[in-house]
């Protein structure tokens, strides 16, 4: 894979087995994200679009074709491989937030930064937490957060190890139009600041046109990019 690439994907299929016969998820889906770059994946729903995300990010293995992460493939990697290669390398950002009920806002942004053994786990999350304006809500739970606040706690966290990649799936989905406004600016203001690329799921119209580039997905095939 050239250097220039952050994530690509060639042939990629996946069939999972429905009622005892194969159902195909993805067929030969091919693509190729340049470092920096933004990509909006679109298309209804079923067309594949989370299938797909996950198999960029190394959460599942396709049934054929090959996926490179950070410059490195993914095929004959097993599960810890996969994990320690996103450590460090990777952020996430989910539509339900997926943030630790029993954990501060300052310990779930914390947690990633030591799971990677990174250093300064506390300076770097306080620093994250203050760039998404939550200065005043470090020590507090997610159930006393506003949704907003949520999503914006999952970007400080995706963020906090200043990742080469950023996969978002639907990360505005579960938000008013206002919020979600607010969480895109930011998540292309962080974008800016650290040259990171974004791979995004979207049904938000708005956020697949802020991206530099989409592709549309439509029954598991690449219908244009």
């Amino acid at each position: 894979m050239a250097s220039s690439s952050a994530v690509r994907a060639s042939g990629v299929s996946k069939q999972v087995s429905s009622g005892g016969q194969p159902l195909t998820i993805l067929d030969h889906v091919d693509l190729d994200v340049a470092a920096g770059e933004s990509l909006a994946i679109v298309g209804s729903s079923g067309s594949g679009k989370t299938t797909l995300l996950s198999l960029l990010a190394g959460l599942d293995l396709p049934s054929s074709g090959e996926i490179a992460l950070a410059g490195t493939s993914l095929n004959g990697l097993d599960e810890d491989a996969r994990a320690a290669l996103r450590a460090g390398r990777v952020g996430f950002v989910f539509q339900s937030f997926q943030l630790l009920a029993g954990f501060t806002a300052l310990e779930n942004v914390m947690l990633p930064v030591e799971l990677a053994g990174l250093g300064d786990a506390r300076a770097r999350a306080t620093a994250a937490l203050e760039s998404v304006g939550l200065s005043a809500r470090l020590g507090h739970y997610p159930q006393q957060l506003s949704g907003g606040e949520q999503q914006r706690v999952a970007l400080a966290r995706a963020f906090c190890g200043e990742p080469q990649i950023l996969f978002a799936d639907e990360p505005t989905g579960n938000l008013d139009t206002i919020t979600g406004g607010h969480i895109i600016e930011l998540m292309f203001e962080l974008n800016r600041a650290r040259n990171t690329t974004l791979v995004l799921v979207t049904h938000d119209a708005t956020l697949a046109a802020r991206c530099g580039r989409r592709l549309t997905l439509a029954s598991g095939r690449v219908q244009a990019q």
